[in-house]
């Protein structure tokens, strides 16, 4: 069994197909898909597919980086709503990114640690997105940890150095398409990270995996990472799907 740790198959892009989107996935061995939220914009449709496929889907609640702007007091609020409201199974995705968006850098810090807190008041596993933001990230995280804090550095595709600061602060690496790219030297990156400090996941609909690079991604190309990871390690797709997923199970409690 697969788990797709970071999925927006509830996203616009899969209006048309979600049915055999979510077919094909379980045909692949993908049997639990973690959704992050983006924005408020985002809940009622990941909310609606996470009731429609209840053994399959679970939902997290966060605001995104890039969905950061001067309204983000009020999209905090609608975060702590829902946290309220129904079960979650997570924060995320939160984070920050200074590729996209530079305009409210300090209002996406102010964001990141305001939702960092809220998943240590409800023991929670946070999702993070971090894009040209390492540093930045990871001081508040440092910062932050006082041995109750657990989550994903998601789509992770830094050097060895940085991997290692992140398993030290009792994290998770999110590895994905990244590592089937030709230009990407995450595979080798991998060599020094143990196996058992991380998680799968398909970011769809971005960051399709090769042989599917450039089409519209989707939890069942997990498969193909998986495959690329067990290549990395040595080992069979069996033994990194059971490993990965035992860790994904552990950390959502799913």
């Amino acid at each position: 069994m697969l788990i797709d740790t970071h999925s927006h198959i509830y996203s616009e892009d899969f209006n048309h197909d979600i049915d055999d989107v979510m077919q094909r996935a379980y045909d692949n061995d993908v049997k639990k898909i973690i959704l992050p939220n983006i924005d408020s914009g985002s809940i009622k449709r990941l909310l609606d597919l996470s009731n429609s496929y209840p053994h399959l889907c679970f939902p997290l609640m966060g605001l995104h980086p890039t969905s950061v702007s001067a309204d983000y007091e009020e999209e905090l609020q609608a975060v702590e709503y829902w946290l309220d409201k129904r079960k979650f199974y997570g924060i995320g995705e939160i984070g920050i990114d200074l590729y996209w968006e530079q305009k409210y850098v300090e209002e996406q810090k102010i964001a990141f640690r305001h939702q960092v807190k809220l998943a240590k008041s409800r023991n929670l596993p946070i999702v993070i997105h971090l894009r040209n933001s390492f540093e930045e990230v990871y001081s508040i995280v440092k910062e932050e940890q006082d041995g109750n804090l657990k989550g994903i550095f998601h789509c992770f595709s830094g050097s060895v150095d940085e991997a290692q600061k992140v398993v030290d602060l009792g994290f998770l690496l999110g590895i994905g398409g990244v590592v089937t790219f030709k230009n990407s030297n995450l595979d080798e990156v991998l060599k020094d990270v143990d196996i058992k400090n991380i998680v799968l996941e398909t970011d769809a609909p971005y960051l399709a995996p090769v042989p599917k690079r450039g089409r519209r991604n989707e939890s069942a190309y997990l498969a193909f990472v998986a495959k690329k990871v067990a290549e990395v390690y040595g080992i069979s797709v069996e033994q990194v799907a059971e490993i990965t997923s035992s860790n994904a199970r552990q950390l959502f409690g799913i």
